[in-house]
């Protein structure tokens, strides 16, 4: 089976083969740490999470190097700095910090290397005196600008001619620009913001350059994969593809982009004048971080997702159907000689079709429900192992199954429960309905919700 890509550059999906499959590499731009990240910052997290499991799985953990970037200096890390009256270096720590949390929460797996741009100011000042030295960046009244003029594949990535892409993002006027779709590479910092030495004056670099050179040092000038959201087609990757063929001398940067489609609030665009920001960090307090994930997935990755309260409730349904299926064979190991369905493998092979791939979940969950009825042992501990290794590769399905339903409660309490639950099979046997519904009234009381299912009752605390 063949992992097929759509790749933004050749607007087709096209069959991935790495250059060199000892080495497959996977860069992905990671999170400016200034405040918590907000829903749409974690669609791309989760999705190319999804395909580094894929690459992992094709051709081994070791073999994947995934560089996911951080970056730690930029004016609004400078202005809440300035507004608290730290070092820059406190507010990137403690933001990052809780953006590896939140990400551990959705079960994102950590990237094998995270560079940091102000660790990699060195690399970005050589990167800019090579643009500088072969005629592609000019310096300009203490800055340095890209000449887009000089790169003939300008637009290539997005698609757009140049004057399309001015007229459609926001371009900084400046008259020292040679033409205003020059970008900043190196500029000057304002009274007491961060700085650095260059050849071309003290301060700091643009946010587009930064990639261009962190990718070079941490996985070199050729990479097998580039991904990150739709909006960074233009002007972030754009300008990437720009900066590093110039510096090199080469003929791409990626050999496969990947862009994830928008997040919407409900059919609206996300934005704090709207006041439907969502921010993970908070919405983790009340939501399993596995049902952010599976709503995060619940569309395929280049689509439009709509975020809504229904489909956070539609995928804690989906998920606690598959964990009860669990439930009910704990008692039997699993089969460790069982992969994944070849079904789920091929959807995730078909450009990362999560939403066909978590479809076949319910296929296996429900042969295991089969075969609890009907005793099957060999059954039951063939398909827990399929639904495992199947939920692994897309992050789910992990956790302990009594643990996803119960949640806190107290060993007291988990007793109390269970002997609840035995005198309402009791009393369901002997056809006392009133004794029968007395004892779920008691359940209820309690604060947990029985599912009576094929092969018994089985119960999770409310939401």
């Amino acid at each position: 089976m063949t992992l097929k890509l759509h790749d933004t550059m050749a607007r087709e999906k096209r069959d991935f083969v790495p250059a060199d499959r000892n080495r497959v590499t996977m860069y992905v731009c990671g999170p400016t740490v200034y405040n918590y990240a907000h829903i749409g910052n974690f669609r791309p997290v989760v999705a190319f999470d999804v395909l580094y499991r894929v690459l992992r799985h094709l051709y081994g953990e070791d073999a994947v190097v995934y560089a996911r970037n951080v970056t730690d200096v930029d004016d609004k890390i400078n202005k809440k700095a300035a507004d608290e009256g730290v070092d820059i270096k406190v507010i990137t720590d403690r933001y990052l910090a809780a953006y590896h949390e939140d990400a551990d929460a959705l079960g994102a797996l950590r990237p094998n290397l995270e560079p940091k741009a102000t660790d990699h100011i060195g690399a970005i000042v050589e990167m800019i005196g090579k643009l500088v030295e072969n005629g592609s960046a000019y310096a300009a009244e203490g800055h340095v600008l890209f000449d887009t003029q000089s790169f003939a594949d300008y637009g290539q990535l997005s698609g757009r001619d140049l004057d399309e892409m001015i007229a459609g993002a926001r371009v900084e006027v400046a008259p020292y620009k040679r033409h205003p779709a020059d970008f900043v590479l190196w500029k000057p910092s304002k009274e007491n913001e961060p700085e650095w030495q260059s050849p071309w004056g003290a301060g700091r670099p643009g946010w587009h350059i930064e990639c261009s050179a962190m990718i070079d040092k941490t996985l070199g000038q050729t990479i097998d994969i580039h991904a990150g959201g739709i909006d960074l087609t233009f002007p972030h990757h754009e300008n990437e593809v720009a900066q590093s063929r110039c510096a090199h001398d080469a003929p791409v940067l990626a050999n496969y982009w990947l862009h994830n489609g928008f997040l919407d609030m409900g059919g609206e665009k996300m934005s704090k004048s709207l006041g439907n920001v969502i921010i993970p960090h908070e919405l983790l307090k009340t939501v399993p971080g596995e049902v952010i994930r599976w709503a995060l997935l619940s569309a395929h990755y280049r689509q439009p997702l709509d975020w809504t309260p229904e489909l956070i409730e539609q995928s804690k349904k989906s998920l606690d159907r598959l964990y009860g299926a669990l439930r009910r064979a704990k008692d039997v190991p699993m089969d460790q000689a069982m992969e994944a369905p070849e079904d789920t493998i091929a959807a995730l092979m078909d450009d990362l079709n999560t939403p066909l791939a978590t479809s076949t979940l319910f296929e296996v969950s429900s042969l295991i429900e089969k075969a609890v009825t009907a005793g099957d042992t060999a059954a039951i501990a063939a398909n827990k192992a399929r639904l495992i290794e199947a939920g692994a590769l897309l992050g789910f399905l992990q956790a302990d199954p009594d643990s996803w339903f119960e949640g806190d409660a107290s060993d007291e309490l988990k007793a109390q429960v269970e002997d609840l639950l035995a005198r309402r099979v009791a009393a369901r046997a002997a056809k006392d309905w009133t004794a029968a519904d007395a004892i779920r009234g008691e359940l209820d009381a309690l604060g947990v919700v029985v599912m009576d299912g094929p092969a018994g009752a089985t119960w999770r605390m409310k939401d």
